[in-house]
């Protein structure tokens, strides 16, 4: 699949209705968001069943700043809307690849029996 062009109108919708989202918040100014672009598109080919988005930080500032995002590129990793990876940078392709394969092996019954642990405190 394709990378899709995320915005306030379909954040949420894409996030609540998908297990996994990968979303890369950049700019069109920003050369290390341009360097990180094809290695994006490159993932969201070689794994169909994953949304990739991009979200433009300079057309949605509400939510980038809802986000805290402060640098960019920044990548953000939603499985089951959890934020399960939050960080700054571009990665590599293996690196995003073992990004991945790490998000796929998380255990998501426990994150959210430990997310409804927290909430009871």
């Amino acid at each position: 699949m394709a990378t899709i062009e995320l915005t306030a109108d379909n954040f949420e919708p894409v996030v609540s209705g998908n297990d996994i989202v990968i979303v890369d918040f950049w700019a069109a100014w920003c050369g290390p968001c341009k360097s990180f672009a094809p290695t994006f598109e490159a993932a969201s080919e070689a794994h169909p069943d994953i949304v990739f988005g991009k979200l433009n930080t300079e057309e949605e500032q509400e939510l980038a700043g809802y986000f805290g995002i402060r640098s960019i590129p920044t990548l953000m990793v939603f499985r089951e809307k959890v934020i399960l990876f939050s960080q700054a940078g571009a990665l590599p392709a293996a690196a995003l690849e073992g990004l991945i394969e790490q998000v796929r092996r998380v255990d998501m019954a426990t994150v959210h029996a430990e997310i409804a642990a927290q909430r009871e405190k």
